[in-house]
């Protein structure tokens, strides 16, 4: 091989290990993030695509931006960060496992020069019974000791908490790990919708690609119902759900209630509580100021039809009783969005009982139309949001791992102790690998308990 050669992987193999990659790289994932969160991901809304030139969509879409967290260079990001990470292990790795398992034990000048807050005893017993009373002592308050001799001098070594110096190591794994599971469950999953009529069964849904995905089982809604805060807007919404196996309800998952936040998982496919609407038909009669000329018109769901003088109305939401939300009223009613022909927009309350009020509200916003509700077909359905991702338990492993890693990285410190015995001179020394001065505070106080303990001599 080359010097050239030899070169140019030496870089390379620097430009992997560099810590600015890392950042460079976490600064990145981070910015993503953002854009994730700011763009809608998966099926646009159409208000948003409304909202947007086309020329922006089409450079979203280009880049991946409504499907960020799949496109080719955001996992080329994590799969670059995944390299960094085991790059950098793998230099540092061999010096720290050399200071965990090839501990320096012999406490010599070079090692006591290094050491900050090294202290001296003196004692009269020999050396041989002095060694004996440290070594227990040293046993009994802090770890077992290590016990050299060389050239008729003591020297003692012992150590706590050594493995938390692989703690900044088990969480670079954790990250691999969790971006393995992410990447088993992009590939082996899918996120999903569908919707289900009451009394309705479905064995496929829909992916966020618009390709029909086939469950292997079948799903049947049973029943939905919905409440209201007494202010109109939805208070909870549930869906009573079955799953067939060959056309028989499975015992364990026969009308099973979900929530919102109270999903239902069988097979590893996860039902999220996420919508409703009714698939029903809406009734209303328009005329004008003056009652005559009655046209009657049908809305089907969440469809709009056209009025006569050329604006669309669509039905936001309907109640069987307005009483809940406005006492002293009573009746259906419905509340309508009208869309003239100018481009204006306009929500507004229409009622059965009281077509009074629609042509008051007529009145006061031009000559008409007049619209009056009539009552409503109801057919409720609900709105589930699907995703199997058989990754989750691997991420979550790595999630535990991360913990693990972040507590013994952050709480807790390889400590050691060095002694050595000299002509009856007792020295010791230490050091640990994190909070510094709170060890210190724990050698000085061991110190003087050392020196109790040794100035305690045998009486004849």
């Amino acid at each position: 091989m080359t010097n050239n050669n030899r070169d140019f992987l030496h870089s390379l193999w620097d430009f992997f290990c560099s810590l600015k990659l890392t950042m460079s790289l976490l600064i990145g994932l981070a910015a993503i993030s953002i854009i994730g969160t700011i763009i809608p991901q998966g099926s646009l809304p159409p208000e948003y695509v409304q909202q947007i030139s086309p020329a922006k969509l089409k450079l979203y879409t280009s880049l991946g931006f409504f499907d960020m967290y799949h496109s080719w260079w955001f996992i080329l990001l994590l799969y670059l960060l995944t390299v960094n990470l085991v790059a950098c292990s793998i230099k540092r790795l061999p010096h720290i496992w050399k200071t965990i398992n090839e501990p320096v034990t012999v406490f010599g000048s070079g090692l006591e020069k290094s050491l900050s807050g090294v202290v001296s005893l003196s004692s009269s017993e020999k050396s041989a019974l002095l060694k004996d009373r440290v070594a227990a002592f040293l046993k009994a308050e802090f770890a077992e000791p290590v016990v050299t001799e060389v050239d008729g001098d003591w020297h003692m070594f012992a150590q706590k908490t050594r493995w938390c110096r692989l703690a900044v190591y088990c969480v670079h794994l954790s990250v691999i790990i969790i971006f393995i599971g992410a990447i088993i469950g992009s590939a082996f999953g899918f996120k999903g919708f569908v919707n289900i009529m009451e009394g309705e069964t479905i064995s496929k849904v829909m992916s966020r690609s618009n390709e029909e995905i086939d469950l292997g089982y079948s799903l049947r809604c049973e029943q939905f119902s919905v409440a209201f805060y007494p202010s109109g807007a939805p208070k909870e919404f549930k869906s009573i759900l079955t799953v067939l196996e060959n056309g028989k309800p499975v015992p364990d998952y026969t009308n099973a209630r979900v929530i919102v936040n109270d999903p239902l998982t069988y097979k590893g496919i996860t039902f999220y509580q996420s919508s409703y609407g009714n698939a029903g038909n809406y009734y209303f009669t328009v005329t004008d100021l003056n009652g005559k000329n009655p046209v009657a018109l049908t809305v089907a769901g969440q469809s709009s039809v056209n009025l006569p003088d050329g604006s669309s109305l669509h039905v936001v939401e309907a109640t069987k009783d307005v009483s809940q939300f406005a006492p002293g009223m009573s009746g259906p009613a419905a509340q309508v969005e009208l869309h003239a022909p100018n481009g204006k927009k306009e929500s507004f309350v229409v009622y059965a009982n009281h077509p009074e009020l629609n042509i008051q509200h007529a009145q006061q916003h031009g000559t008409g139309p007049v619209i009056h509700y009539k009552g409503a077909q109801e057919r409720m359905y609900t709105g589930l949001q699907v995703a199997k991702d058989p990754g989750v338990e691997i991420v979550w492993l790595g999630c535990l791992l991360m913990v693990i890693g972040i507590y013994a990285a952050f709480f807790m410190s390889h400590r050691r102790i060095w002694v050595r015995i000299q002509n009856g001179i007792v020295t010791i020394g230490g050091n640990a690998s994190k909070n510094q001065a709170g060890f210190q505070l724990f050698l000085d106080g061991l110190t003087a308990k050392l020196a109790t303990h040794i100035s305690e001599e045998k009486k004849p």
